[in-house]
């Protein structure tokens, strides 16, 4: 067995790319995999304290072994969890960041918080006696908002090598994305697994900006360029943005910036200005609403002045601020990172395959990823259509699913109760035998949603819940029928 000290220096021999200091004559992918492999076996298992030992994490040989299993334990928040659970306090400190928006969010109502890219992220807006985030829903569908979502971090790859750079960052083609343009991309690790699903901007010739979900990726960034040594710099810039979300965006852009949005093409990009300070305009949003994300240049100065520009501009369209619309976004069938996917779920169990391109003559994770499609992947996300009480808060846990049997067969990743549908739907991890169309399931409630203490039957269903207009179906939507 390792001592602290041996370990401490064999990891010292991992580059800050990520790749270990091995013979040249591996692949730099393989000499990764084989260095953190390594320091698995040599370093001896952190153990749980015996009560947490005695309790248990629930597993079942039908679920996907993973390094870090899912927590599925149904711990609650303090109780059951809940909107009207006893909760757990957040501690607002400095250990954490506030965004420039943050104050402005407040001014708004904002009551909750959760915590993204090591930044608060406002998640509730309008009051529980007021309607709650279902009020939120329908402002959003019928009218327009406006969230602050400046926890969406900018990673800049600027330089010669911009292009190159990105090309081997992500699994598309960055070549694709054109001046003026942006894509929805995916970055990968040697395994193959999900490391983050930004949105990818090119504002500028040799500019790409990755607007990241829930992970640090300008280090990761950084240390893969420390072995790469491309001709760019890769920092994470001082823009922020807000999304512009429903159906009247774009009456409220267009009196913001002029008659040149309307133009716009879905997941277009504008240089522009709101409130006389400078902006970048993305035709893109998580609602699968009309909508667009205004990227706020020197945003820890201009917050103010860009912000109630935006209010001052709204009153006429009845725009209210509200948080980010998980409730749309999953009937949109749109995944959100770290709980529907994440470091240890590959692109082909989650409806992104569309997204690896095999033909490109190199990625990270591009070996790992020919192997995964070769041999085909033995757990898929679904789409699910459900019974019990209304979800209308952001649950605590993993709820489980069993099959017929009563089995435990996987979980539920994300899941609310749709208006569109009339039922609670979700995203359920499952094996891939129990993931076709039609399949009958089991999700495991708790009492909060499941009073009666019944069975609460689940069918596997298509997704998206609720169809975009044709001008906001993106290509993979477009290309394989459906999200999942």
């Amino acid at each position: 067995m390792m001592r602290a000290t041996q370990v401490l220096r064999r990891a010292r021999t991992i580059t800050s790319s990520g790749m270990a200091v091995t013979s040249s004559s591996m692949a730099p992918e393989a000499a990764a995999l084989q260095g953190f492999a390594n320091l698995r076996e040599d370093c001896e298992p952190v153990r749980a304290p015996a009560r947490a030992l005695a309790s248990g994490n629930p597993d079942s040989p039908h679920l996907k072994q993973r390094t870090v299993p899912f927590n599925l334990r149904q711990s609650g928040d303090n109780g059951e969890g809940g909107l009207h659970g006893a909760g757990s306090r957040m501690l607002i400190d400095m250990r954490l960041h506030k965004s420039p928006f943050w104050h402005l969010s407040q001014e708004q109502g904002a009551w909750c918080y959760s915590v993204y890219n090591k930044f608060y992220h406002p998640r509730a807006y309008v009051k529980p006696e007021d309607g709650g985030l279902m009020q939120e829903y329908k402002w959003l569908t019928e009218d327009v908002t406006m969230w602050n979502v400046a926890v969406e971090r900018q990673t800049c790859v600027k330089g010669p090598d911009a292009e190159r750079f990105t090309d081997e960052l992500i699994t598309r083609r960055a070549g694709l994305c054109k001046v003026g343009h942006c894509k929805y991309v995916i970055l990968c690790n040697p395994a193959g697994g999900i490391l983050n699903d930004p949105v990818l901007l090119r504002p500028s010739e040799d500019e790409f900006w990755l607007s990241l979900a829930d992970s640090d990726m300008t280090m990761y960034a950084q240390g893969l360029n420390y072995g790469l040594k491309m001709n760019v710099e890769i920092t994470e810039i001082d823009v922020c943005p807000v999304q512009i979300q429903g159906p009247k965006s774009t009456a409220l852009m267009v009196d913001l910036c002029g008659p040149e949005i309307e133009a716009m093409p879905y997941y277009g990009l504008l240089h522009s200005t709101v409130g006389g300070c400078p902006v970048v305009i993305s035709r893109t949003g998580f609602s699968a609403e009309r909508g667009y994300e205004i990227y706020l240049y020197n945003a820890t100065v201009n917050a103010e002045k860009m912000w109630y520009a935006v209010l001052e501009a709204g009153e006429k369209h009845n725009l209210h601020v509200i948080a980010p619309g998980h409730h749309r976004r999953i009937e949109a069938g749109i995944l959100s990172y770290g709980q529907d996917m994440d470091i240890e779920t590959n692109p082909f169990e989650v409806g992104l395959g569309w997204q690896v391109d095999l033909t490109k003559d190199s990625f990270v994770g591009k070996e790992a990823l020919a192997k995964i499609k070769a041999e085909g992947v033995t757990h898929k996300l679904c789409g699910i259509q459900f019974g019990g009480e209304p979800i209308t808060w952001y649950p605590a846990d993993f709820y489980h699913v069993k099959n017929t049997e009563g089995e435990l067969v996987g979980h539920v990743t994300s899941a609310w109760f749709s208006p569109t549908m009339g039922s609670n739907v979700g995203f359920a991890f499952v094996p891939r035998s129990l993931a076709r169309l039609g399949t009958e399931l089991e999700v495991a409630l708790p009492k909060l949603y499941n009073p009666s203490g019944e069975r609460v039957s689940a069918e596997v269903v298509k997704t998206p819940f609720k169809l975009p207009a044709a001008e906001e179906q993106g290509t993979g939507l477009r290309t394989t029928g459906s999200k999942l």
